[in-house]
């Protein structure tokens, strides 16, 4: 289940590797590239907006890195909104409008391929952002230990159902099945829950990690298992956990079982607080898109991304890519003051709103 994934820590060579860029050619060594076109351009291909981070944290993020590293480089900016076609197309404006670098979150690692394909073709370096591009000749590759993020969400929920005294199912609403990243997190969590006693009642695999579908699968679990028939749901984002939310209230279960998440949406924070999700994992945004900015602005300049930044390796079963690979953080209500007010993620006026001020009380939160 999910897909193996080497990550060591000879990178350096890797990167070391990489000749530096002569102003007005294409350099390039084995299968890594510098831009040295000249363009200042770089593109930004995001792939959907039901997760909330995209739009509210990484592009503004991006953004903002890139122009305080390169003044005056440019990001040319797409969201595929789920569809792998129209990424595909995005990408392609994009090296026609000019772009010397892409920074690529698949819709579909599979449906990608062809974009990275092109880019190699036009010497322009590609980088696989939070999700792994598979089989593909891409440069870098930067995001979060993935199947930790799932070995952290069914740590806490099978501690937490351990500690309350519960035995019984879990229901589990897994990701995209397209998407690489949901293999990971769900081998990370059968690795805890398959071990811990608990039995997986119902499993789903949801359709573009749409919050939509993940309520009609919970609808489905409520059916066949009964509404006391699950003592826990595994929720592998916010988004679905909200979709499984939503179909427990309007099955009248109260009170809900624990309900873990990812992301740190605002939504979900809220609700962690207020004690209808048990858990959501803290990804920092911030650092992974901004350096993955930092990585897009060496190449765009013809310069090499520094190895301190590119440490590790990960192998995308066509070679050992130079990665960046950030720590997951499992938030609950004792530790989202700590986590993401502290860092800014996000701050007590947008959570502490409403009817959610006298839970951020409670958490010490002003």
């Amino acid at each position: 289940m999910g897909t193996k994934r080497a990550i060591g820590f000879g990178a350096v060579a890797f990167t070391l590797a990489l000749a530096a860029g002569a102003c007005g050619s294409d350099t390039t060594t084995g299968s890594q590239q510098i831009s040295s076109s000249g363009s200042k351009k770089i593109a930004l291909l995001l792939p959907e907006t039901k997760t909330a981070r995209y739009e509210t944290q990484d592009k503004p993020l991006f953004e903002a890195k890139v122009k305080a590293l390169c003044s005056d480089c440019e990001v040319l900016y797409s969201n595929a909104d789920q569809d792998a076609a129209k990424q595909q197309q995005q990408a392609e404006a994009a090296l026609t409008n000019g772009a010397a670098v892409l920074v690529l979150d698949p819709v579909d690692a599979a449906s990608a391929v062809p974009i990275v394909t092109k880019a190699k073709q036009q010497n322009v370096p590609v980088i696989s952002y939070d999700r792994l591009i598979k089989d593909a000749d891409i440069d870098y590759y930067i995001s979060f230990d993935n199947e930790q993020v799932g070995k952290l969400q069914g740590q806490a929920l099978t501690d937490k159902l351990k500690k309350d005294g519960k035995t019984g199912s879990i229901v589990m609403i897994n990701g995209a099945p397209t998407d690489n990243n949901a293999s990971q997190f769900k081998a990370g969590a059968h690795s805890v829950i398959d071990s811990s006693g608990f039995k997986v009642g119902a499993e789903y695999d949801t359709p573009d990690w749409s919050p939509d579908k993940a309520q009609g699968e919970m609808d489905q679990a409520i059916t066949a298992l009964g509404k006391d028939g699950f003592v826990g749901v595994y929720a592998a984002n916010d988004g679905t956990a909200g979709g499984a939310i939503a179909a427990m209230k309007g099955a009248g279960i109260s009170p809900l079982p624990p309900v873990t998440g990812q992301d740190a949406e605002l939504a979900a924070i809220q609700r962690v607080l207020a004690g209808e999700q048990y858990m959501t994992v803290y990804k920092a945004v911030k650092p992974e898109a901004e350096d993955a900015a930092t990585i897009a602005v060496a190449l765009v300049k013809g310069e090499k991304p520094s190895s301190d930044l590119t440490n590790k390796t990960v192998n995308n079963n066509k070679k050992d890519v130079p990665s960046v690979i950030l720590t997951p953080v499992a938030v609950t209500s004792a530790n989202v003051k700590d986590t993401v007010i502290k860092d800014g993620f996000w701050t007590a006026a947008q959570v502490c709103t409403g009817t959610y001020a006298s839970a951020c009380t409670t958490a010490g939160i002003q």
